[in-house]
């Protein structure tokens, strides 16, 4: 029987170079928090990042906090999915990571007639799909009011499509807490026997920058909290 936690960090990776994607990961990360009854917690690299930093410094500042996370919520939106998203989710599954792939885009794309991205990315265990039509959540939100303004002005002013937004995104967070509960409930799948080489092994193999000691002792408390919430 698995040890219940009372909430889990999930690390949420996306794109955040927008108005659109930073607004969309704060809302959507709030949702689930809200959804889930405060049991998952998101973590949003773009609450992490300062500018000022080297491109190293952040890359291996949002390493280490996926590893650290319990879970990972991978956003896969777009005609092209975000390179550093993929690099993140690859990571995940080297780290055995519980993990949630979510698609709002109602495009397909990639290249085959399953999943609707590169096949490349498929197929890895402890992994749930969330693909859902967001404009047509979206869509559906709008009729479903009993009446809708012909005004713009008037639509504008009462901020209706931000409150369809709202209805969309709470339906989307929704399914992400089912698909974060279905992970997290699946055993895992590294062997006991090579835990302790795999995740010393991650404090190498992407070579951080500062002293090896220190980062292979983090790895070993990352490790640690892990087996004692039997997420390894």
């Amino acid at each position: 029987m698995k040890k219940k936690k009372k909430s889990y960090t999930v690390y949420f990776a996306s794109e955040l170079f927008s108005l659109k994607h930073l607004i969309g990961n704060a809302y959507l990360a709030e949702a689930i928090y809200e959804k889930s009854h405060g049991r998952y917690l998101c973590v949003l690299p773009q609450n992490l990042e300062q500018r000022g930093n080297t491109a190293r410094s952040i890359r291996d500042q949002d390493i280490l906090t996926l590893l650290r996370c319990d879970l990972g919520l991978f956003n896969y939106d777009g005609t092209e999915i975000d390179s550093g998203t993929v690099v993140e989710f690859m990571l995940a599954k080297f780290a055995d990571i519980p993990s949630v792939i979510l698609r709002s885009d109602f495009r397909h794309g990639g290249d085959q007639r399953g999943d609707p991205w590169n096949l490349m990315t498929s197929f890895y265990p402890r992994t749930a799909n969330v693909i859902i039509d967001s404009l047509g959540l979206y869509k559906t939100k709008m009729k479903s009011r009993r009446s809708q303004p012909r005004d713009e002005i008037v639509r504008l002013a009462g901020q209706h499509s931000s409150a369809d937004a709202q209805g969309m995104c709470e339906r989307i967070a929704e399914a992400c807490v089912r698909g974060l509960d279905r992970v997290v409930s699946l055993d895992p799948v590294m062997p006991k026997h090579l835990q302790e080489e795999v995740y010393n092994w991650l404090a190498l193999m992407p070579a951080f920058h500062g002293k090896e000691k220190a980062l292979r002792k983090e790895l070993e408390h990352i490790l640690e909290h892990k087996t004692e919430h039997d997420l390894l």
